[in-house]
């Protein structure tokens, strides 16, 4: 992820240098790591894609919402686990911090470096999250 991150550099704006990715990283990873965590392992050998354009990021994972989270509720805080030993296992391997947490997290930290919000879309078969360039 951090091979394909650029980060503009202004030095004439302010008395000091500041430096701004044109995606946060720790948005980038929060979003595969749940496409990781929460993608069906069940009838399918999909891969999780991620696919960086000019202006965006995509990242799709194979399964559409599971348990209690609907299309409906989807990106509202509800909460489930279709793999929860993969979960259990990434939490105590320190991908995943907090359960619940990589939604809000990967809102905040684009909001902060200037980026558009996240467009979330979901199926039955699939769950993708664009992330847009900041501009």
């Amino acid at each position: 992820l951090t091979v394909n991150i650029s980060t503009a550099v202004d030095f004439t704006s302010g008395n000091r240098e500041t430096r701004a990715p044109d995606y946060p990283l720790v948005a980038l990873q929060q979003v595969v790591r749940n496409a990781v965590m929460h993608r069906s392992y069940e009838n399918t050998n999909a891969p999780v894609r991620i696919t960086w354009f000019a202006d965006r990021v995509e990242v799709v994972s194979p399964g559409g919402p599971y348990g209690v989270v609907s299309q409906d509720n989807f990106a509202t805080g509800a909460t489930d686990y279709r793999n929860p030993t993969l979960a259990e296992f990434m939490r105590g391997l320190g991908y995943v911090q907090r359960f619940g947490a990589g939604i809000p997290l990967t809102r905040k930290t684009l909001r902060d470096n200037g980026n558009p919000a996240p467009e979330f879309e979901t199926t039955r078969s699939h769950v993708a999250v664009t992330l847009r360039r900041r501009s």
